[in-house]
């Protein structure tokens, strides 16, 4: 941001003015000014103007250095060993030091022209002071000089001087600046025409003057053309082109800047070059990440609708052999869930397909271990199996070792399912080629705002992306919440393992890379409980994404593989990393344009681009919205999260990016639960007893 805000201060976005005031009368004028010549010196003690002797021509360059034009000028001046003087603006010298450095090596002079060409007799005295500092400071750093003279901007000639220019002449002589103006106007910003140039530039009967043209501000090239005829055929007349001081035999203009001056120029004139470069990468980061993010949308639309269009037909099937109807061991690993466990345990024991339901207790201190045997004395089918407190990953892999069938569900400690949830989930493994299989995972509490954005987030950003990577192959995460896996597949690979902190996303790769197919089963609905405070979301997010970091480091290897290995790693590791890591972290270059727009300009179109990709969200998450049967009411509050809750994923993505970098260590933080989220279709009046007073959300 404060390389954009440094760049729109020198391309005079920021703090430019360009409104212009129209003539008034000269009555307070001197005389002997309004009829004098081109240079004015007001300095203190003087009050005079000077014309310039006869057959001597003062080109005067206005507006740049420009890098199109001023260099084709330049050649030009230098073609005819002519001289010449250019009135910089600070915006321009500040981006192009080195063009005003070589018209100082080619023996040109240089005049102020402030720094991003204000009307000065709208101004202050002291933004009149900040304009010819700014300038000088430019200056400084591009050619290690300092001038005394001066155009103002908008300035014609001495006989137009009137009672607003007046005051801003005798100020800039006490500030120690002559004020040049013009003879003869060539009008060349108009674009007459290359003789119409030459013709209006020319003086009469062989008078000397100040011949004012632009190098700078628009197409030049009849400048330049005309420039050549034009010293030309005056120099066939007798003319000289020389340097104001040169023509008036006065000394340089031009003063040595040394010391903590000319360290300020350059350091300023290293932060504008800097700002330059910083903001061009910045443009083509933003055009990449907007690629990134349409192509997602593309990809995401098209790939859902052809996986959508696959899995509904009335012929499907996943595999040749019919339904799956063989037995199910269900693994619940729990932490301190006691306000959670009785309707995760309840839930599964509704299910329409023969389960075991094996709950691991990871050492908890709640009392969890003690509901569910408790439950298990009026429950069939539930067996708890204690462990001391070692992790997520072990329990899971405690379980799978005392798990007594082949198909294997895991879950969540906070999560419901739906009746039909397992068998939904277990139908893939029809197909001998799946080893593991990504559930529908939901919100339960999404009656508060962050519970509806995750809601959205989920719908959409989750479960539409599943379908996409089902498509491709390269499904990068079996949800936590609800996922089943072969235990053949698991052994394959090793079981879980603790090398992350992402052990979903770790033992899916793991399963691409031994070649298993991942799917995503859209009916297998769970309902978990969504972080409730931005503490408590900031410490799963940070998680997620630093354990999605890890992953990708740890199976980066895969890109050198043959085989499945290698095509996940030359495919799946790739689009992981721009959908879920690079695009997210560039995001933010969105929203930084868009309030730098916001408030500089182009007003119109930065809202306009905005909206548009926001329309494009809006279309993705309608679309998620109605394959998932969801109401769409909940697309009110997507503008908002687009502002807000996105802003809290960037910092939390970048916080992982930078333990990643300086290679610390995340531990896993567990989330306080509140039991919110109730058995599918329970009664809200009749809440089971660890519930507390919350409405269950089904």
């Amino acid at each position: 941001m404060a390389m954009l805000m440094l760049r729109g201060y020198v391309h005079s976005e920021i703090l430019a003015d360009h409104r212009v005031r129209p003539p008034v009368s000269n009555d307070r004028v001197p005389k002997k000014i309004l009829e004098g010549g081109p240079v004015i010196d007001t300095r203190p003690g003087r009050g005079t103007s000077l014309d310039i002797p006869d057959h001597e021509l003062v080109l005067t360059f206005d507006d740049g250095p420009d890098p199109t034009w001023t260099p084709k000028v330049l050649d030009v001046l230098k073609k005819h060993e002519a001289r010449a003087v250019f009135f910089i603006t600070g915006t321009m010298a500040s981006r192009y030091p080195d063009l005003v450095e070589r018209m100082v090596d080619e023996g040109h002079e240089i005049g102020l022209h402030t720094f991003n060409h204000p009307d000065l007799t709208l101004q202050s005295k002291d933004r009149i002071d900040w304009e010819l500092s700014q300038n000088q400071l430019a200056l400084a750093g591009a050619a290690g000089i300092r001038t005394s003279l001066f155009r103002p901007p908008y300035s014609s000639f001495s006989a137009r001087m009137d009672n607003r220019t007046w005051p801003v002449t005798e100020y800039i002589g006490s500030r120690g600046y002559i004020t040049v103006v013009s003879d003869v106007d060539s009008q060349d910003w108009q674009r007459p025409g290359v003789d119409e140039i030459i013709r209006r530039s020319t003086p009469e009967r062989g008078e000397g003057a100040v011949v004012l043209m632009h190098d700078s501000g628009g197409d030049r090239s009849q400048t330049v053309a005309a420039l050549d005829r034009y010293i030309s055929r005056l120099v066939v007349k007798g003319y000289e082109f020389e340097t104001l001081t040169g023509a008036l035999d006065a000394p340089s203009a031009h003063t040595p800047v040394r010391g903590l001056g000319l360290w300020k120029g350059k350091v300023w004139v290293t932060l504008v070059q800097t700002s330059e470069k910083t903001t061009s990468i910045l443009v083509v980061a933003l055009a990449v990440v907007g690629v990134l993010v349409l192509a997602r949308f593309g990809l995401m639309l098209v790939l859902s609708i052809a996986h959508a269009r696959r899995v509904r037909r009335r012929n499907f099937r996943w595999g040749p052999d019919g339904p799956v109807t063989e037995p199910v061991s269900v693994l619940v690993p729990a932490y301190n869930e006691a306000k959670c466990i009785e309707q995760t345990v309840r839930s599964l024991v509704a299910s329409d397909h023969p389960i075991e339901v094996l709950v691991i207790d990871d050492g908890s201190s709640d009392g969890t271990a003690r509901i569910v045997e408790e439950l298990s004395q009026d429950l069939p089918g539930v067996r708890v199996v204690r462990q001391l407190n070692a992790g997520k990953p072990a329990a899971l892999n405690r379980g799978i070792a005392n798990a007594r069938y082949d198909l294997i569900v895991m879950m969540d400690g906070d999560t419901v399912f739906e009746p039909s949830t397992v068998r939904e989930l277990v139908q893939p493994f029809a197909d001998p080629r799946v080893g593991a299989v990504a559930g529908n995972a939901k919100v339960g509490n999404r009656d508060s705002l962050i519970g509806a954005w995750q809601h959205i987030e989920y719908v959409m950003g989750f479960n539409l992306d599943r379908r996409m990577y089902d498509i491709l192959r390269c499904m990068p995460t079996i949800p936590g919440a609800v996922g089943a896996f072969r235990r053949e597949a698991l052994e394959r690979v090793g079981g879980m393992s603790e090398d992350t902190l992402a052990e979903d996303t770790d033992i899916t790769m793991a399963m691409h890379r031994d070649g298993w197919h991942v799917v995503y089963a859209e009916k297998a609905r769970a309902w978990t409980e969504a972080p409730e405070s931005v503490q408590q979301l900031w410490s799963q997010r940070y998680r997620w994404s630093y354990g999605t970091m890890q992953a990708i480091w740890k199976h980066r290897g895969a890109v050198f593989d043959r085989g499945a290995s290698g095509r996940f790693g030359r495919v799946g590791l790739p689009l992981v990393s721009l959908f879920m890591v690079v695009a997210p972290l560039l995001a933010p270059l969105i929203d930084v344009f868009l309030l730098y727009g916001l408030v500089f300009g182009p007003t119109e179109k930065t809202i306009g681009a905005w909206l548009g990709v926001l329309a494009v969200q809006v279309v993705c998450a309608a679309y998620a919205f109605h394959l998932d049967k969801e109401r769409m009411t909940h697309l009110i509050s997507l503008p908002l999260q687009q502002l807000l809750y996105r802003q809290l994923m960037y910092v939390v993505l970048l916080q992982s990016w930078i333990t990643a970098l300086i290679g610390g260590r995340l531990r896993w933080q567990k989330l306080r639960r509140t039991g919110a989220v109730g058995l599918p279709g329970a009664d809200p009046a009749v809440p089971s007893r660890q519930a507390g007073e919350r409405r269950p959300v089904g």
